[in-house]
């Protein structure tokens, strides 16, 4: 069984492209790509299920088509229409690259003052010039690169100044 922890989001299941059983699929980082996978990962019902690639190219630079193995008509790929896509972090983490900002969900945030952790990455807003990490519980800090100290991938924790007043 697949865990959340092991993985992390990538995009979603947009709608279906042709009549064989394309999908178009938005995504924020086309790891899935650098790496060569095999496979992508979509929630179903609240399960992590992995689903085979036959092949992929991409529309544009957020969208690919994607034709998943044994997903061969409309029908069968208008059931996976709003899924969620996720990518295994060892398979991303096996390969030398700048860190996404969908890779840094989950991963903990410590105060570099004292290496208080204040919380966990919920969600990266990176939808304007003003990047924020949303943390699970609510709290919204700006993540300038000139705040982040360093970023520990293997013990999954970044460590910042953390502005006064914002905690």
């Amino acid at each position: 069984m697949i865990r959340d922890d092991e993985v992390y989001k990538i995009g979603r299941v947009g709608k279906t492209h042709g009549i064989h059983g394309e999908l178009q699929v938005q995504v924020d980082d086309d790891v899935f790509d650098r790496v060569n996978a095999e496979y992508l990962i979509l929630r179903i019902d609240g399960i992590l299920v992995p689903f085979f690639m036959e092949e992929y190219r991409f529309k544009s630079d957020d969208i690919a088509l994607v034709k998943f193995c044994d997903i061969d008509s409309n029908e069968e790929a208008r059931r996976l229409t709003g899924c969620e896509v996720f990518f295994q972090r060892a398979m991303a983490d096996a390969e030398e690259h700048d860190l996404t900002y969908a890779e840094l969900v989950g991963y903990s945030l410590a105060d570099s003052s004292d290496g208080k952790i204040v919380g966990q990455i919920a969600f990266v807003d990176d939808a304007t010039e003003n990047i924020l990490f949303e943390l699970s519980d609510g709290t919204l800090l700006p993540a300038a690169e000139e705040l982040i100290v360093e970023i520990d991938a293997e013990r999954r924790v970044i460590s910042m100044i953390i502005p006064e007043g914002l905690i």
